[in-house]
């Protein structure tokens, strides 16, 4: 469910924002103020960091079955 300050991936995509940039916390009501959007901050910094790992598992893995 999105809220009124929520823009769809269509919008965003439509408005040509870059990926990086599309983290949701847009909140008007909070005027842009960044220390209110902490926690979404965090959640979407640990997914991106626990992504990162799991690629990097994924890479040794395929470079150690090629080895062999």
């Amino acid at each position: 469910m999105t809220s009124s300050t929520t823009a769809s991936q269509a919008e965003l995509k439509a408005a040509k924002v870059p990926l990086g940039w599309r983290d949701q916390c847009s909140a008007k009501e909070k005027m842009y103020l960044p220390w209110e959007c902490e926690n979404e901050r965090h959640a979407y910094e640990k997914c991106q960091y626990e992504d990162y790992m799991r690629r990097m598992k994924e890479l040794s893995k395929r470079k150690l079955e090629a080895a062999e």
